[in-house]
């Protein structure tokens, strides 16, 4: 007999989401993954209403034709920041597979495939996507273009990319350290001396808000400059306050 799929979790963290979460799973929701997980970190607006109507929607549609079945969806409450709500997310999945999502992210429709035939390999441990934004802009086609390539480049996946792990992996190499920023980063680095991480070639859409607001070429210096003080030690709760001039 062929084995069984592998089951795999969506976790998403969420922090005053109202006006996108709702479109986010809709989306996911249709994608084949086992459970999607919503892990709220304080909202002050709609984000849990939303969430819990979307939940209720989505499980109660007809099944019909080759779509697949919705996911189990589950709302949990957390600490607010996103690596605290990240490993609630973790802990209270099921899954063999952890799937961390950013709430103005959307995965490609072959995302489930992807992952599960990258993972076919059992010396891959993980991986992520490449990033596309949903900005028509020349700028933000370049930002994206060249966060892939350096993601290529030096194996290290931002959120924004999608990552994906097996769950015992991100169980024994220590689940996200709770800094305040560059989550993605530390956990990225310490992943990669687990095991070889899949760079799939499958495009995930995300928003280019960020950019736009604080604008294009100020918002890239200043996340570049953050990065390169992270890598030469600066630590992180001295980062935050810069961080959050472009989240």
């Amino acid at each position: 007999l062929p084995p069984a799929p592998m089951t795999i979790a969506v976790i998403i963290p969420v922090l005053n989401e109202a006006c996108g979460i709702g479109q986010t799973l809709s989306h996911t929701a249709t994608l084949g993954f086992d459970e999607l997980i919503i892990v709220d970190g304080g909202s002050s607006d709609q984000t849990c209403a939303i969430v819990e109507s979307c939940a209720g929607r989505l499980q109660n549609r007809p099944c019909s034709g080759p779509a697949p079945a919705a996911p189990a969806i589950r709302l949990l409450k957390a600490a607010a920041g996103r690596a605290r709500q990240l490993n609630a997310g973790a802990a209270g999945s099921r899954c063999e597979v952890l799937l961390f999502l950013h709430a103005d992210t959307y995965l490609p429709t072959n995302a489930r495939q992807a992952i599960s035939t990258a993972l076919s390999d059992e010396a891959c441990v993980g991986g992520r996507f490449d990033v596309r934004f949903d900005s028509p802009r020349p700028i933000a086609r370049l930002v994206g273009h060249m966060m892939n390539l350096r993601s290529r480049w030096s194996g290290i996946a931002t959120g924004d990319q999608a990552l994906f792990v097996r769950r015992d992996v991100f169980e024994r190499t220590g689940r996200f350290a709770e800094i305040p920023l560059m989550e993605d980063i530390e956990f990225s680095r310490r992943l990669k001396r687990a095991g070889r991480l899949a760079p799939l070639r499958s495009q995930v859409v995300t928003a280019f808000r960020r950019w736009e607001r604080n604008g294009p070429v100020r918002t890239i210096l200043l996340m570049w400059t953050l990065r390169f003080l992270y890598w030469i030690g600066v630590s992180p709760y001295r980062l935050q306050h810069f961080y959050s001039i472009v989240r």
